[in-house]
């Protein structure tokens, strides 16, 4: 079967040649059925430390880690960060001792979400069908979007990588398939910046062999269940009746053995809300002081309140979580009268129910979560009726927010933020 060409550099399509006819460019994506998929899924290249190294050119060759303190995790790593072996979610001392070299940054979730928010708005222009993942990753269905566009999707979705690449300074993998999870393994089969497809006719054959954990639902927990049943590769898997499956397994069991042929007939969804917005740090050291808990608090609800603010939400309950030195995990939530995206009252919420837990006991995480969310032309703007400075407050943090955004996050700083 003759193979479509399609070039990465001026998205001329054509066929035969090794390289562009209209530029003459190398960067050639080249398949069988690539002018038949429209299934596709969009990663950002190690989005976070990505954007780092685009604002401080002098960080591009040098490992870059994003992540808290010594006790914290990884948010993520950049490449030169991962040849290392480091990875997302590996404690923080870990890495370090991996990559004792690495330029450690605290994540800027303002700054990530609105990035986020550009490449959202790009992908929307394309399509109505785009389903977030996160901040960095979202699937897309661009089927009958070719009579819009007068393109096919694959050249719509090679002009998105550009364009991000060309106004945002940043890179995205791309892969295209026929369904949401082979246009998942697709875009991590050539990072970075990669482009790759996986075709009808060829599911089977690439499937094979592929280790069981490429599976979604496949964490260690299940893979090594798997492996103590001899199955290690997905040919392995497919030998299994799928009843067996079941009773091993329940549900998930016919599920992977769906995925395992690669069947998957989940849509593109594109209403898929985020349930929460939450910030948590582990501290570096355990804190027993209530003044430090407290300002630490701030910081936090600033933040949720920021990124509830960027993708212009509101919750109406607010969610306070600490764990203590003995790793007890404490929650505790208070649901507000009318949902609210403003760090103040949400500050004010939460403060008491901080105080009622800060007994003679060191904590070694704090974190604050806003959820039960809906669109933020339902929050209420009115402030405690109760307090006669909360409409102050609000009108006065609504005009910080502007001057941040013209100034940046730093141009005013509350007092408490120091604690």
């Amino acid at each position: 079967m003759e193979s479509h060409k399609l070039c990465r550099k001026c998205f001329t399509l054509f066929e035969k040649l090794d390289r562009c006819p209209h530029c003459g460019s190398p960067m050639i994506i080249s398949h069988p059925e690539l002018l038949a998929l429209n299934i596709a899924h969009m990663d950002c290249d190690s989005f976070y430390a990505s954007v780092e190294k685009r604002d401080c050119p002098e960080l591009i060759d040098k490992p870059v880690i994003i992540g808290g303190g010594r006790r914290g995790v990884v948010s993520t790593a950049c490449y030169v960060a991962r040849i290392r072996g480091v990875h997302s979610a590996m404690p923080m001392y870990r890495a370090l001792k991996l990559c004792p070299d690495a330029v450690v940054i605290r994540p800027r979730m303002k700054l990530y979400a609105e990035i986020s928010l550009q490449i959202r708005k790009m992908m929307l222009e394309l399509t109505p069908a785009v389903e977030p993942i996160s901040l960095d990753e979202a699937f897309l269905d661009l089927g009958g979007t070719q009579r819009l566009h007068k393109k096919p999707p694959a050249v719509l979705l090679a002009e998105l990588t550009n364009r991000i690449k060309t106004e945002l300074g940043l890179t995205g993998s791309i892969g295209l398939s026929h369904n949401k999870f082979l246009a998942k393994v697709a875009s991590d089969l050539n990072k970075p910046n990669g482009f790759s497809i996986i075709g009808k006719q060829e599911t089977e054959k690439f499937l094979f062999n592929k280790p069981v954990n490429i599976l979604w639902g496949v964490g260690a927990g299940t893979k090594e269940k798997l492996e103590a049943m001899g199955i290690k590769t997905l040919s392995d898997l497919l030998r299994w009746e799928e009843s067996d499956f079941v009773r091993k397994f329940g549900t998930s069991g016919k599920r992977l053995k769906a995925l395992a042929s690669g069947k998957d007939n989940r849509r593109v969804m594109a209403e898929r809300l985020i349930k929460s917005i939450s910030n948590e740090t582990t501290f570096g050291k355990d804190i027993l002081n209530h003044e430090i808990l407290i300002g630490h608090l701030w910081r936090m609800c600033e933040k949720v309140s920021d990124r509830a603010k960027s993708r212009e939400i509101a919750g109406k309950v607010g969610v306070i979580k600490l764990k203590t030195e003995k790793h007890r995990l404490i929650t505790r939530r208070l649901t507000f009268k009318e949902p609210t995206n403003m760090a103040d009252r949400l500050f004010n919420a939460l403060e008491p129910l901080l105080k009622n837990e800060i007994k003679e006991v060191k904590f070694r995480l704090l974190g604050v979560t806003l959820t039960n969310l809906c669109d933020q032309k339902y929050a209420d703007l009115t402030g405690d009726l109760l307090d006669p400075n909360a409409q102050n407050r609000q009108k006065a943090e609504l005009a910080t927010d502007k001057i941040r955004r013209k100034f940046g996050v730093n141009a005013i700083i509350k007092g408490r933020s120091l604690r």
